[in-house]
């Protein structure tokens, strides 16, 4: 199928961009290729894959910030602007799927295509396989003729999450029969009604090109239902980003022909139409290269839910050979949902302020609120869509599975060189170690490290390796993750000892309650010469408890501040097992703010920091030094996932330190998921939080909630990273965090220290 574009933005680049910018646009066009034009906009040659590829093979040693026109090829197939389709699609060949329409001086005035389904772009947003919905609100005429009243809408649809906005568009006098349109005699009842409301309230061309100027100026896109060819002149010259086309000209080949013709993106409802009328007016649009997209369309007002079939969408996308949507007239919101766990690329709902105005459109329009709830619940279901490839294990069912699951567990000790036994081998929960499907290749293997009774297996003991630390060299104290009961352990033994300055206790709320005693006999009878120590709060505690010192609830607010100063006061006691390193110990606190189900907005983060501020002035953190965690937005607490709401946003996490003089613990993985979540560079992250900060915990992420991977596993760029660290940090200690590192004899943190010591 060739369809013709006249956005021609994505396929496009200057002659003097770089090869990489060059590639750039190639990768998210899907096209394959680049068209490369003069300030002025002409044709001077293109670039593809494969010249690429034949550029880069010439030049081994290429530069990719070389002009694009050292690569590209000077003599691409083009055709004249106005092509016939049929004569376009004769010119498509292998390797030429694109091809450039240019005007008589040569400037490229659209693209065509020879594809199938592919991709349509409408203003900012491209509609397709792999891209999210285009949500539009069709204000239409609910703006019952007044410039203010549409204005307004436009802004609640922008504040409700709407893409874009549409409206309608009608040369009434040319349109009905009679010519006066205010003279409605003879016509049936039905159509007197409607012509007496669009007598009232239909906007003039000047009032149309009024309103879709200010949608340009609050940044929505905005674009029109012509009903007629003199309204369609008016859209195009005006130059909206695509056309709708209404179920009532669903047969109007006409009209159809006319809006193919402007190259402009076609949104057609498929309203009132049987299926061989749908196929013919695709054969319309086809035949004119139009780019369409088919919205299925119950036209009744409000329609009934057994008469809605959204499930011949999937019918519309076999017809059209085109991405698919739906546009509602029925009651509520949750059958748009539906449409796009169905695959609806487009989602149309009228919007109105009040339903109880004049038209029937009010009826089935949504309020702001109904259509924002509407928008929540759609970018919900496209996030719980996923993509259908291999099924990953989420952050949150890892930590799930190592709480929950089972593991194959030592009976009895076991000497380094012994060979297994089913008899040495049971199946326990936790599932912090090997998983019981392993049990069969874990049997007869020879153990190359002593195992205790009741120890797990772990992945290594499939292998030749033994997980084990060494002395480590970094340009800024490092510690271990420890408890109590593992602190000796992970320190190591005869030829494996380590080096670390500090040891950093994670408690839980079991070890809170331990006393000195069954510290010091936890620990022995020797000090950690040489060392200090770091202390890290309870994430929970029993009845599920979690530390909040923003909460408004008097209860946990002082539940919360008593629990903190516990820490505190442990910390200090601790000291004396260490020698210290002439400053007082760190304590790292997740100090609250989560909620269940949202976000706060930025007034409620600045009431609950100021509820923080004030616990913190009744904590006594003399020779402590109590720092403020840096979060993620999506924390996973008690083995579900939750909202953070403070320590998250880079700018008002600066803004606490600043106005109530408080420092941070900066966890490099929870931060960098806040910079994906807020879209701002991680780069701005460390910059502005670095300085702010006593402790680091160094760990990668992934997404916005893919916390504690691996180094090396995840999205940060190490060497830059440490780069700006040695700059705004010297000197500040950390520890690598990373989930599970201590399980296997601390094989996550040997592999994490291994792969920093490079950087850090």
């Amino acid at each position: 199928m060739t369809t013709i574009a006249r956005e021609i933005a994505p396929y496009v680049v200057f002659s003097d961009d770089t090869i990489l910018a060059a590639l750039n646009k190639i990768s998210d066009n899907k096209a394959g290729i680049v068209f490369c034009v003069d300030s002025h906009g002409i044709l001077q040659g293109a670039l593809s894959d494969g010249d690429f590829r034949r550029w880069v093979t010439a030049h081994p040693s290429a530069d990719l910030s070389t002009s694009v026109m050292a690569a590209a090829h000077t003599s691409p197939v083009k055709l004249a602007y106005g092509t016939e389709t049929s004569t376009i699609s004769q010119a498509f060949r292998d390797g030429v799927r694109v091809i450039p329409l240019v005007d008589e001086r040569g400037h490229v005035r659209a693209v065509a295509r020879n594809a199938l389904g592919s991709e349509i772009r409408i203003g900012r947003h491209a509609i397709g396989e792999g891209n999210r919905c285009l949500v539009i609100a069709e204000i239409g005429n609910n703006h019952q003729g007044d410039m203010e009243l549409a204005k307004q809408l436009v802004d609640l649809a922008k504040k409700s999450g709407a893409d874009a906005v549409k409206f309608q568009l009608r040369d009434l006098t040319g349109l009905y029969r009679q010519g006066d349109f205010a003279s409605s005699a003879g016509e049936d009842l039905g159509a007197q009604y409607t012509m007496n409301l669009l007598a009232k309230y239909s906007f003039t061309n000047e009032q149309m090109i009024e309103i879709l100027d200010y949608c340009k100026s609050v940044d929505i896109d905005a674009f029109c239902t012509p009903w007629d060819e003199a309204s369609l002149r008016v859209l195009a010259d005006y130059g909206v980003p695509a056309l709708k086309i209404a179920s009532a000209d669903m047969t109007n080949h006409d009209l159809l022909r006319a809006c193919a013709a402007e190259h402009l993106p076609m949104l057609v409802s498929t309203g009132m139409s049987t299926e061989d009328e749908i196929v013919a007016s695709v054969d319309v649009m086809r035949q004119a290269g139009g780019e369409f997209v088919l919205l299925q369309v119950q036209s009744t007002y409000p329609a009934p839910f057994k008469d809605i079939n959204l499930k011949y969408m999937d019918r519309l996308a076999e017809l059209g050979e085109c991405p698919v949507g739906y546009s509602g007239h029925e009651r509520g919101y949750h059958v748009p949902i539906a449409a796009v766990a169905r695959g609806a690329h487009v989602v149309e709902k009228h919007f109105t302020i009040d339903k109880t105005l004049e038209g029937n459109d009010h009826q089935v329009s949504l309020l702001p609120e109904e259509f924002a709830e509407m928008v929540t619940k759609i970018r919900e279901v496209e996030s719980a869509l996923g993509n259908g490839e291999t099924r990953a294990v989420s952050t949150g069912e890892l930590m799930n599975r190592a709480n929950l699951a089972k593991s194959l567990v030592a009976t009895r000790d076991i000497a380094a060189g012994a060979k297994l036994t089913r008899a040495d081998v049971t199946i326990k929960s936790p599932g912090r170690g090997l998983q019981p499907n392993r049990l069969e290749a874990l049997v007869g293997r020879t153990m190359r490290r002593p195992i205790e009774s009741g120890d797990f297996f772990y992945a290594t003991d499939l292998t030749d390796a033994v997980a084990h630390g060494r002395a480590y060299e970094f340009k800024r104290p490092w510690g271990l993750p420890v408890r109590y009961h593992d602190a000796r352990k992970l320190l190591g033994a005869g030829e494996t000892l380590t080096n670390p300055d500090f040891l950093e206790f994670h408690l839980s709320y079991k070890d809170v309650e331990m006393s000195m005693e069954q510290i010091d006999a936890a620990f022995g009878s020797k000090k950690f010469d040489g060392m200090f120590h770091t202390v890290h709060c309870p994430d929970l505690y029993a009845g599920d408890f979690i530390i909040n010192l923003a909460s408004d609830d008097e209860a946990t607010w002082e539940r919360s501040i008593h629990e903190v100063q516990k820490v505190v006061e442990i910390t200090r006691d601790l000291g004396r097992w260490f020698d210290g390193n002439g400053e007082p110990p760190i304590v790292i606190c997740t100090m609250g703010g989560f909620t269940m189900d949202a976000f706060d907005t930025p007034a409620q983060r600045t009431v609950k920091y100021e509820r923080i501020a004030k616990a913190l002035e009744l904590i006594d953190d003399t020779d402590a030094r109590l720092t403020a965690q840096t979060l993620p937005p999506y924390p996973w607490l008690m083995g579900g996932q939750q909202h953070h709401n403070l320590f998250m946003d880079v700018d008002d996490t600066v803004w606490f330190c600043e106005q109530f003089g408080r420092r941070l613990t900066f966890d490099l993985s929870h931060s960098k998921l806040a910079a994906n979540f807020t879209k701002k560079p991680f780069s701005e992250y460390v910059e502005k939080l670095a300085p702010l900060s006593d402790h680091l915990h160094v760990v990668d992420a992934e997404g916005v909630d893919g916390e504690g991977p691996q180094i090396g596993d995840g999205e940060i760029d190490w060497p830059a990273t440490a780069a700006q660290l040695d700059r705004l940090a010297p000197g500040v200690p950390f520890i690598p965090e990373i989930w599970q590192g201590h399980v296997n004899n601390g094989e996550g943190f040997w592999t994490a220290l291994d792969r920093l010591e490079a950087w850090l």
